[in-house]
């Protein structure tokens, strides 16, 4: 009997929970400059406060509010006694005068405002400063004051245990005075793909050949979710498909293979795997229903993963982003994050009965009429998404050159045959 995508799923992260558990190898400590993409191990917090020292939020005049009262609507005229430019140390301000302080620069002992340069009669600009500045309007105490530790305090928490670390994520962690991060291991995965008709990429395929576009494609999406891939091809052979996985074992937490797990004649995973720890089965998804998971011990002792998908270009595409990623996340630490979205049909197509449809599509925002909202996803904020099939025909598991331009799967219900023009689909983007 098929299983269902969300039992199958169930079962893949049931086993992927347990071996994240066991965690074999340690985390790492890396430089700021070698962390991107990676997985923070631990929660990190401010070693130094954010802002560091209190400064100006504004081009202007740094001033005591209580020289520039009684407010009675009239300017105030103040000689100016010192230039502060960021990066510079200020002269404490003498009680009655102004300084001329830039954007970010320490604001003075004993000031407490800034009076921005358009309330002034100072033109804003190159130049030096003035030896007077009239001040048009009274600031209050604290005005553009940005004081120290405001936005984040010593021990404020900045960035959480699990966060895959991005632009933003290095640069408050830098912000904040840390320099390396603490890191969890890169899972190391082995894509294999398997058949006596594949020929590398980039080769001339003659006769049944066909060019293997498998190993470019598992490597890409392994790299892609946080994993370190290392390929390699397979003939039609089980002893040789066995001999590859003891040679490898040792070495990886991950194998994925790509083809030899329906029920035909020659399908060299299934007949090397069945019965050693790895179930085979159909599940009802389309594409993809021929599926395969379990673990293996390697000869060094430790339990290995093992998803083995169907072998066309895109079962490997649609099965690695539901069932696949998923369990990557939790190898490497992070959050399982699938998020969806709604997404009206331009253009229909059919779907097989009885099997939840992931079908790679063209999503975009509609037009709407007078903000010119068209292009991709993140087009204004105006108008719908509409999605149509990456492919004229719809969704073939054998139309590998149109994934280049899907951004997303359409979830189509196993209960529906077709999405038509105008209906409302979930979403997620790949």
């Amino acid at each position: 009997m098929a299983a269902s995508v969300e039992s199958h799923l169930a079962r893949i992260l049931t086993t992927g929970e347990r071996l994240a558990a066991a965690g074999r190898r340690p985390d790492e400590t890396v430089a700021l400059a070698d962390a991107l993409d990676r997985v923070l191990a631990s929660d990190v917090t401010a070693l130094a406060p954010v802002p560091p020292f209190t400064n100006s939020a504004m081009d202007g005049f740094a001033v005591r509010a209580a020289d520039l009262a009684p407010d009675d609507g009239s300017p105030v005229t103040l000689p100016v006694t010192g230039d502060v430019a960021a990066g510079r140390e200020p002269d404490p301000l003498a009680p009655g005068t102004a300084q001329r302080i830039m954007t970010g620069a320490p604001l003075p002992q004993v000031a407490d405002a800034i009076v921005p340069v358009e309330d002034t009669d100072h033109s804003p600009g190159p130049g030096p400063a003035p030896d007077r500045v009239r001040i048009d309007r009274r600031p209050e105490p604290g005005a553009f004051v940005r004081a120290a530790g405001e936005d984040v305090a010593v021990g404020d928490p900045v960035l959480r245990a699990g966060d895959r670390l991005g632009a933003a994520h290095l640069a408050a962690a830098a912000s904040v005075g840390h320099s390396r991060l603490p890191v969890r291991p890169r899972p190391r995965v082995l894509t294999v793909s398997t058949g006596d008709e594949l020929v590398a990429g980039g080769e001339r395929p003659t006769g049944a050949s066909v060019p293997d576009s498998n190993s470019v494609l598992l490597g890409a999406l392994v790299t892609t979710a946080g994993g370190e891939a290392t390929h390699v091809r397979c003939r039609d052979d089980v002893g040789a498909f066995r001999r590859l996985l003891d040679q490898n074992l040792d070495d990886v937490d991950l194998v994925i293979t790509a083809g030899g797990v329906s029920a035909g004649a020659f399908e060299v995973v299934r007949q090397a795997l069945e019965g050693t720890g790895v179930a085979f089965g159909p599940v009802t998804m389309q594409p993809g229903k021929p599926q395969g998971f379990g673990t293996l011990r390697a000869p060094d002792g430790h339990e290995v993963a093992v998803a083995s998908l169907p072998g066309n270009p895109v079962s490997v595409f649609v099965s690695f982003h539901v069932l696949v990623a998923p369990l990557l996340a939790q190898l490497a630490g992070t959050r399982i994050e699938t998020r969806t979205f709604e997404v009206t049909v331009r253009r229909g197509w059919s779907s097989p009965p009885g099997r939840t449809q992931f079908a790679p599509v063209v999503v975009s925002r509609e037009e709407v009429a007078g903000d010119g909202l068209v292009g991709g996803l993140s087009a204004g904020f105006g108008g719908s998404l509409v999605a149509e099939p990456a492919h004229p025909h719809g969704a073939k598991s054998h139309f590998a050159a149109s994934l280049a331009r899907a951004n997303a799967l359409a979830i189509v219900p196993a209960e529906r045959t077709e999405a038509k023009v105008g209906d409302l689909l979930e979403a997620r983007a790949v």
